[in-house]
């Protein structure tokens, strides 16, 4: 797959080295709502481990799949949404090979906006509002020789019957599919999630009155222990996600 270089700014992101510790292992998640680390620098801490090294949980990649992924290769996702920063760290491993990190993984990512809408969609029962010409919070990227990808976003909002979320399709170097999942959100009285959807004064005007949580989710009903990622931040400083994904290459 032909893949141009973008000129979008890199984002620096002081766990590099934490997170390709932990490449070791398997997250499981947990989360940290009051830390001082950037929405476009990671922070000192990063995933929760196990020394299980198994496939990531598959998930279904509608209904808002990205169209054309091969022609937004970036790292900001970003586009003309607002909202509260977020560093979105991942890296890829290949269970074939002791679950050694894969380089050149194509990866790509899609999530809904502050309000719960997603680009390239909408006009219609699924979502009324229409961003049918529009492509943001939609991007893709190649992992490095560490296995990692990183981009910049915003924290995603929350949409009728499905908790906060982040989708994910990784290929292998030549186009072909190995994964679709999902990344899940920590939840709790102090979490990113309920911290987020309280700050209306970023667009997060929906707060939590008809969240549905992780355990109820139609995806994530059968758990999340390998899809959880680990957030840490604050609503002021933004945050940082931090996720290991296993692949079978």
């Amino acid at each position: 797959m032909g893949l141009a270089a973008t000129g979008a700014t890199i984002f620096a992101c002081s766990a590099d080295t934490d997170i390709l510790d932990t490449a070791e292992e398997t997250t499981t998640g947990s989360t940290s709502g009051s830390s001082s680390s950037s929405g476009s620098s990671s922070s000192t801490d990063t995933t929760s481990t196990s020394s299980e090294c198994a496939v990531t949980n598959s998930e279904t990649a509608g209904p808002f799949p990205t169209n054309n992924p091969e022609d937004l290769e970036r790292v900001d996702i970003t586009g003309d949404r607002t909202g509260i920063d977020l560093a979105i760290n991942i890296v890829v491993r290949d269970v074939n090979n002791s679950c050694a990190v894969l380089e050149d993984a194509i990866v790509d990512i899609w999530h809904c906006d502050a309000a719960g809408n997603y680009s390239e969609y909408g006009g219609s029962g699924m979502q009324s509002t229409n961003y049918q010409s529009y492509h943001f919070l939609r991007g893709r990227q190649i992992s490095d020789a560490d296995g990692v990808v990183k981009f910049q976003s915003i924290f995603p909002g929350w949409y009728n019957g499905r908790s906060t979320h982040i989708h994910v399709h990784i290929y292998n170097a030549t186009g072909t599919s190995l994964l679709v999942t999902q990344i899940a959100f920590p939840e709790g009285d102090d979490s990113a999630v309920v911290e987020v959807n309280a700050a209306s004064d970023y667009g997060y005007t929906k707060g939590m009155s008809g969240y549905t949580y992780n355990a109820n989710d139609n995806v994530f009903g059968d758990g999340v222990a390998n899809e959880l990622a680990t957030i840490s931040g604050s609503v002021s400083e933004g945050y940082t996600l931090d996720h290991i994904i296993n692949v079978r290459a």
